[in-house]
C-alpha cells in the first residue's frame, strides 16, 4: 500500500519500507511518529479514503543536508558576499502504511490506564484566585481622559492653500 503524505510543505509518495528526508521534525533517533497529513492512498491502481490511513515512522536520525552557496554580486563596485547555508532535516524509515482501524484496537489500552491516573491528579484543589480585573481598569480609565480633553483643546493648525503660477504669455511672431 502507498500513500502520498504532506510534510514540510513539501509532499512525498511513500510505502512501507522507505527511507525519505524531511524537513526537521521533532524528536530524537529511534523515536516514532505518526504523519497524519496523507492527501491520497492507494494499493496498485485502486485508490481509497486518505482520512482512514495513517502513516507511522521511524525517526532514524537528524542531520544537514548539503550545504548552499550563496554569492553575491556587483559590478565594477567592489561588492562581493559569500554565504552558505545547510538546512536542517530528519531521515524516516516508513514502518508501516495503513488503515487505523488497526491503530485503535492497541490505543484503548492507553487511553484506559491514562484515565486511572487522571482523577488522582484531580483531588488537589487550587485556591480560587480573586478577580482584580475592575480595579486594576477603573484607574486606567481615569488616566486616560485627561489625555482625551488635552488633546481636543489644541487643534492643529490650518495651511493656506498653495497659489498657482499664472500662465506664461507667448508671443506669436507676425
Amino acid at each position: 500500500m502507498f500513500a502520498v503524505v504532506r510534510t514540510g510543505g513539501k509532499q512525498y509518495r511513500v510505502a512501507a519500507g522507505d527511507k525519505i528526508a524531511v524537513e526537521k521534525l521533532a524528536g530524537e533517533a529511534g523515536d516514532t511518529i505518526t504523519l497524519g497529513d496523507v492527501l491520497l492512498a492507494g494499493e496498485g491502481d485502486k485508490l481509497s479514503d486518505a482520512g482512514k490511513v495513517t502513516v507511522s515512522a521511524e525517526i532514524i536520525a537528524q542531520a544537514k543536508s548539503e550545504k548552499v552557496l550563496v554569492f553575491k554580486k556587483r559590478r565594477r563596485h567592489n561588492y562581493r558576499r559569500k554565504n552558505g547555508h545547510r538546512q536542517q532535516m530528519t531521515l524516516l524509515r516508513i514502518t508501516a502504511v495503513g488503515d487505523s482501524k488497526a491503530e485503535k484496537k492497541a490505543a484503548p489500552k492507553k487511553e484506559a490506564a491514562k484515565k486511572d491516573d487522571a482523577p488522582k491528579a484531580e483531588t488537589k484543589k487550587a485556591a480560587p484566585k480573586k478577580d482584580t480585573s475592575e480595579e486594576k481598569a477603573a484607574p486606567k480609565a481615569k488616566k486616560a481622559a485627561p489625555k482625551k480633553a488635552a488633546a481636543t483643546d489644541k487643534a492643529p493648525a490650518k495651511k493656506a492653500p498653495a497659489k498657482k503660477a499664472a500662465p506664461k504669455k507667448t508671443e506669436s511672431k507676425k
